[in-house]
């Protein structure tokens, strides 16, 4: 934590050093205090309009930054001024509204220094390239498009090495991916409202303005409104396959079958049952451990995966026992099938870690298999009883076999 303040106390006195020195060339006039009015009335506005999400246990917001159009107008001096007004305004407000987060004193520094930094480079690099590009077509906006690829990847710069002090973000892969959720069309909008701000307030259009920040809060509004209500469903999706999930396995868990079981009675399909445990597991656990056991179940659900297709359904049905359910296969291919498999257990070892070393470990497993027919009235909640019976069957043959019904 004290290298993440020491690199956020840096980049505020960085802005600072780069804006200060600004200041003796600082003469605001009026439509300097128009603009500032403006700014700060609907970036205030904007905030709770901003798309957050969280990156670990850090939240990192999301939304159009205005202070691009207002640095190209105000310079170092004026845009230091504007955020340093701004995020203490916001740092105020959220503790009055109880939603401060408990570091929100550091993150206000931080957002002054890094949003003061990446519009002060745009202002000197929009007045240094301006005069090479304006005499091309449309050579302002090319000119405003970039500048606002650039503060994008500064301000991404800064956000990933703060992430990085705070330990979310640890290697390359994990900076490119947290890049990656900045899209092009993220950059284009900014790109096209600071572009239009910049123009009209060269041209001192308080109207056009004010019709231009109320049209993108009413555009934010409703995608703020769209993103939330992705972001409610991918978290209902999760809660709901993290309900019919098995945690040590990653397969299907029994309340997951019990309701695809209902399913299969609806379509009325001819399915293959299989029900099938490991042989003498207990022995297992008695031998080594618990943890082992689980390293052994793991290995046998991976087999039984590997060998299902994407429209068959495995579950963990019990401790050691799992049931699939084989679909669109006729009754001999059930049986082939399930008989692969049955050696591809018996001829795995699995690799675990026991005692100061590791050791292989072999084990095999039995299958019941039953084929219930479309024109069969039986369900498949007897028909799983069924295939359980078979199981026990096996096991009583000897185990490591296979006991099927048509």
């Amino acid at each position: 934590m004290l290298g993440l303040r020491v690199y956020i106390f840096t980049l505020f006195f960085l802005s600072m050093a780069v804006a200060l020195p600004t200041y003796s060339s600082f003469h605001p006039s009026p439509a300097y205090y128009k603009a500032y009015g403006l700014y700060l009335i609907f970036s205030f506005l904007y905030h709770h309009l901003r798309f957050t999400s969280k990156k670990g246990n850090s939240t990192v917001d999301y939304g159009i930054n205005y202070g691009l159009s207002f640095a190209y107008f105000a310079g170092p001096f004026g845009i230091f001024l504007f955020e340093a007004v701004y995020r203490v305004m916001v740092w105020f407000n959220k503790k009055w509204t109880k939603t401060a987060d408990p570091d929100e004193g550091l993150h206000t520094f931080y957002n002054i220094g890094s949003a003061t930094l990446s519009g002060s480079i745009g202002y000197y690099l929009y007045h240094t390239l301006s005069p090479l590009l304006l005499s091309f077509p449309s050579g302002n906006w090319i000119l405003v498009f970039g500048l606002a690829v650039i503060a994008g990847l500064l301000s991404d710069l800064m956000l990933i090495t703060a992430l990085y002090f705070l330990g979310e973000i640890k290697t390359r892969k994990e900076a490119i991916d947290f890049r990656k959720n900045r899209t092009i069309f993220d950059t284009a909008k900014t790109a096209f409202s600071n572009g239009l701000l910049i123009y009209f307030l060269q041209q001192e259009n308080w109207n056009m303005l004010i019709g231009i920040f109320i049209l993108n809060y009413l555009v934010s509004q409703s995608y703020l409104a769209k993103a939330q209500s992705i972001q409610d469903k991918i978290e209902r999706d999760k809660y709901e396959q993290m309900a019919y999930t098995d945690y040590l396995t990653g397969v299907h868990n029994r309340a997951y079958m019990d309701k695809q079981m209902a399913e299969l009675n609806r379509l009325g399909e001819s399915v293959g049952i299989v029900v099938t445990d490991i042989d003498k597991f207990k022995r297992i656990n008695d031998t080594y451990n618990h943890t082992v056991g689980d390293r052994v179940i793991q290995n046998f659900a991976a087999i039984l995966k590997s060998h299902l297709r994407e429209d068959d359904l495995l579950v963990r049905s019990g401790g050691e026992e799992f049931t699939f359910f084989l679909r669109n296969r006729d009754a001999e291919q059930c049986a082939v099938l399930v008989e692969q498999i049955r050696r591809a257990v018996a001829t795995s070892q699995v690799i675990v870690e026991y005692g100061e070393g590791t050791t292989a470990i072999a084990y095999t497993a039995s299958f019941g298999l039953y084929y219930r027919t479309a024109d069969e009235p039986i369900s498949m909640e007897k028909g799983y009883v069924c295939a359980d019976q078979l199981l026990l069957q096996a096991k009583q043959m000897g185990r490591n076999r296979l006991s099927v019904v048509n």
